[in-house]
């Protein structure tokens, strides 16, 4: 599950997520949330960030109610799924971050976590978009989904699942129209833990409408 997430201007590190970012963010999210337009760069535009709608909403769907939209996919069951399969060969994304956060249940209730790399650095979710088309408006709608995987051993205590983040070579590999579909999946497992940290943080992050710094701070 990861159903919070931070991406921040000032970019650092190597990634192509933080190269583009750096040129093009202007806007902070200390506490991006589903739905609202967060910046994603896609494999029809490997070198230009654009912003989608965070919840996956189906070609398919009649309406924006009709069906629920998906924020995260299962790296186990994108081959099985046929919707997710035919994203995977066509439409697939990195979702640029510096860090994410998760609930860790305790005695005395949900404590928030983020979790981000040792070095501070921006990294790249791996993530499926869509396009979807209302046809009493013709209005395009842009979406994205997070794929997850299982925890790697630093995000376990907190959470069972966690995004799946990409290595700077794998980001190129996950946009390259040439790669299978098993050479793909076979990118999506648990990053290592010896190159992350994580500190609990204030419960502001519990509420979308504080997008504020105070969000990311350390308790």
């Amino acid at each position: 599950m990861c159903g919070r997430y931070s991406v921040l201007p000032k970019a650092k590190g190597n990634s192509k997520s933080a190269k583009l970012l750096a040129k093009s963010l202007k806007e902070a999210h200390y506490n991006a949330a589903p739905s609202q337009n967060l910046p994603v760069i896609t494999n029809d535009k490997p070198d230009t960030v654009q912003f989608f709608s965070w919840g996956l909403q189906p070609f398919w769907a009649k309406d924006v109610k009709s069906v629920k939209r998906s924020i995260n996919a299962r790296a186990e069951t994108l081959a099985e799924k046929p919707f997710f399969r035919k994203l995977l060969t066509s439409k697939r994304c990195l979702v640029p971050a510096d860090g994410f956060f998760e609930w860790q249940v305790t005695s005395h209730g949900k404590v928030p976590y983020r979790v981000l790399m040792k070095d501070e650095a921006t990294f790249s979710f791996a993530g499926l978009w869509d396009e979807w088309v209302d046809k009493s408006t013709g209005e395009l709608l842009h979406t994205y989904t997070i794929i997850t995987t299982d925890a790697n051993e630093l995000v376990k205590p907190i959470h069972d699942r966690m995004p799946v983040i990409l290595s700077p070579d794998a980001e190129e590999l996950w946009l390259d129209e040439h790669e299978s579909q098993e050479d793909l999946l076979s990118l999506l497992h648990p990053f290592d833990p010896d190159k992350m940290k994580s500190y609990p943080v204030s419960p502001l992050v519990n509420s979308a409408v504080n997008n504020v710094p105070e969000v990311i701070n350390s308790l």
